[in-house]
């Protein structure tokens, strides 16, 4: 699975995630609020308050809920514009409930953030920045222009005006600043909810290769015996069918093509155990099982051990470690100029290896970054473009270092010269350096651990 695979929902397909019946909740939580503040405000504490406009605008919002309830479907997902019309609508609605209550000397003046936070969470950048406009332009108007709050016996309970200028700044820059960081959140967890939802889609991918090699040996097993048999009945009739040429030659083919048949089904046989009998191999066996689809592409693929190759551990053959290792050799491949290197080293402790390329190397000023899910989108196919350095890079180093991790390993990101030990003077230019190590315990194979079920697959979670 590569980048241009799965492509990140746009903040217009997330808002159709938001249900009518939610929003419909939300606002008569909200109306029950000011019917309650109204209430305790004009018979507890005795405020003279306008009362019939003030349960004016509160039926405005009870009509708008009933007018949904009964018009709408209860299961209706709002697109969109009908989410931003709701929110607005709650916005306005509030700021005309202040303005009737002392606007900003009304300490739930505070509940203006409310919308605006509603927004930025669920909502396109345009329709957030529109909202965010029009609760500045509110809190601005009801810093000067409301009706002011009354006791019963006439006095006008306001603010000092140095406290409603630093509330309103106060206002103005926690609009700003949540509706920022609410995007800013909100983006990163659906980027990230979409990277994980690729990894489980490419894990699951390679899990169904395995089992699929499982079927294919066991198919090859159980045609052994049918075909065995076929082979030895044509074998008499050759025997039995001296005296009839014509007839000896058809059995002749027939054994012939059950010789034949039978040689197929010894490379699947062999094929499918490689894929699921085998569940441990070489340490190095397996590197080059995740290179072989990208061996063909152009570019030379050299791999190399630092210690003595009859000596490299047995290791467990996970799909997440064959799959996140064929993502990172298929990007070296993809940015290398001519050659790609894989490096394998491992002590008493740790087992590691080393993928290099001779391309232009990470951007220096994303290498701290490498491994987020940045969702960028590859030129079209046959662009003829150059890309510049690593961009489209992201959601498949993204998928390479969660399965990595998830099998214990641990990866780090680099630029560098040629690892292979020449002298700084032969030493080619070298472009991206990617390590995976793993503690040695977390993936060697050994027999207890085959016997208790260590290393089997787990389902990944996201």
């Amino acid at each position: 699975m590569t980048d241009a695979n799965v492509r990140p929902l746009s903040g217009a397909t997330r808002a159709n995630w938001i249900r009518l019946r939610t929003m419909i909740l939300l606002r008569w939580f909200a109306i029950g609020g000011q019917l309650t503040a109204i209430t305790v405000a004009q018979h507890w504490y005795g405020l003279q308050l306008e009362t019939g406009l003030c349960y004016m605008v509160i039926g405005a919002s009870v009509i708008a809920n009933l007018v949904a309830i009964f018009v709408f479907p209860e299961n209706k997902r709002l697109n969109e514009v009908e989410n931003m019309l709701m929110v607005m609508f709650d916005l306005l609605q509030l700021s005309f409930l202040l303005f009737l209550t002392g606007g900003l000397h009304n300490p739930f003046a505070l509940l203006m953030l409310g919308p605006v936070t509603i927004s930025a969470a669920v909502l396109t950048l345009r329709s957030t920045v529109l909202l965010g406009s029009t609760a500045i332009v509110m809190v601005s108007v009801l810093s000067q222009v409301y009706l002011p709050l009354r006791t019963d016996a006439g006095l006008i309970l306001e603010f000092p005006q140095l406290f409603v200028f630093g509330n309103w700044v106060a206002l103005i820059i926690a609009i700003v600043f949540i509706s920022a960081y609410s995007v800013r959140v909100t983006s990163e967890i659906h980027s990230m909810s979409d990277a994980l939802a690729a990894t489980q889609m490419a894990l699951a991918r390679e899990q169904k290769l395995t089992d699929l090699g499982g079927v294919v040996a066991a198919a090859a097993h159980e045609l052994g015996t049918p075909l065995a048999t076929i082979k030895l009945a044509s074998g008499e009739l050759i025997e039995e069918l001296s005296d009839r040429p014509e007839l000896r030659e058809d059995a002749a083919l027939i054994r012939e093509q059950a010789d034949r048949c039978r040689d197929i089904l010894r490379d699947m046989g062999r094929a499918g155990k490689n894929d699921l009998h085998l569940h441990r191999a070489p340490l190095m066996a397996v590197v080059e099982e995740a290179a072989e689809p990208h061996m063909s592409r152009g570019k030379t693929v050299h791999f190399h051990h630092l210690q003595e190759p009859v000596l490299q551990p047995v290791i467990f053959r996970k799909p997440e470690v064959i799959h996140g290792l064929r993502n990172l050799i298929q990007n070296a491949v993809d940015f290398a100029q001519f050659e790609v290197w894989v490096e394998a080293g491992w002590d008493e402790q740790t087992i590691a290896l080393r993928i290099m390329d001779d391309g232009r190397g990470f951007p220096p000023h994303l290498l701290g970054r490498i491994g987020d899910p940045f969702m960028r989108r590859r030129p079209p196919t046959g662009s003829t473009r150059v890309r510049p350095e690593y961009e489209g890079m992201g959601l498949g180093l993204f998928i390479a270092k969660t399965l990595l991790e998830r099998s214990g390993a641990e990866l780090q990101f680099a630029n560098g010269r040629d690892p292979m030990g020449q002298s700084e003077e032969e030493a080619a230019d070298f472009g991206a350096i990617v390590k995976v190590t793993w503690p040695r315990v977390r993936i060697e194979a050994t027999s207890d651990e085959e016997t208790s079920g260590l290393g089997k697959n787990q389902p990944i979670v996201a």
